[in-house]
């Protein structure tokens, strides 16, 4: 699957909801919070992603 800088993705096994950042090849750059300060940041490859409808206000 191809993801984009923006798209909103979850581990297929579970996990917060993420951002995508940036991609290279199958590896996808994403960032995602732990609680309202501490953002995190990490690559994963992209068959363990899965595109997700983010939570509308």
């Amino acid at each position: 699957m191809q993801f984009q800088t923006g798209d909103v993705v979850k581990l297929r096994s579970g996990g917060p909801e993420m951002t995508v950042s940036s991609t290279k090849d199958q590896d996808v750059w994403c960032v995602w919070f732990v609680g309202q300060e501490e953002a995190k940041m990490h690559s994963f490859k992209s068959g363990m992603l899965e595109k997700v409808q983010p939570v509308q206000f």
